[in-house]
């Protein structure tokens, strides 16, 4: 009879050890491998991008256009 009894709850630690602890620990694991895997394909696309980006040279500016030694500055009351 204790026998049983023993093998019963062995049964339904077993039970609830695979079910609330190892499938989940499964299912959140892999979710995180996934999350993970497309952090670095989106990572790799914006290095691609990048690479590729060649910014236009800023117009140079002559003496005329530059207006001289004004200050841009807000009144203090």
């Amino acid at each position: 009879m204790i026998r049983y009894i023993l093998f019963a709850l062995l049964a339904w630690f077993l039970y609830n050890l695979v079910f609330r602890f190892i499938i989940p620990v499964y299912r959140t694991s892999k979710q995180m491998r996934n999350k993970f895997q497309e952090m670095q394909q989106q990572m790799q696309e914006k290095m691609k991008d990048q690479q590729g980006y060649k910014p236009q040279p800023a117009p140079k500016t002559t003496p005329s256009q530059v207006s001289g030694d004004y200050i841009d500055f807000e009144e203090v009351k």
